[in-house]
C-alpha cells in the first residue's frame, strides 16, 4: 500500500467534504480515505498498480457529487 495526497480545489463546505469522503470510502480498491476541508487535501492508500484505476473511480465519484471540484497531485 502506498499513500497518495492530492490538493482538492473548489470544495464548498465541510459538510460537502464529509459526504464526499463517505462516498469515496465505498471504493473497494482504496483504503484510509480522508478529506480535510480546512487543508483542502484528499489522502488515500492503495496498491501502486491500482493507482490509475483508483483515481479514475475517485474522479467519477467527485464528478457526480461535486462537479466543480478539481484534484491536483501533491
Amino acid at each position: 500500500m502506498k499513500t497518495y495526497k492530492f490538493k482538492i480545489k473548489n470544495l464548498d463546505c465541510a459538510n460537502c467534504a464529509n459526504e464526499l469522503e463517505k462516498s469515496l470510502q465505498k471504493i473497494d480498491i482504496i483504503e484510509n480515505v480522508s478529506i480535510s476541508f480546512m487543508m483542502q487535501k484528499l489522502i488515500f492508500e492503495c496498491a501502486e498498480e491500482n493507482k490509475e484505476q483508483a483515481l479514475e473511480k475517485i474522479r467519477k465519484v467527485i464528478k457526480k457529487e461535486e462537479p466543480d471540484v478539481q484534484l491536483e497531485e501533491v
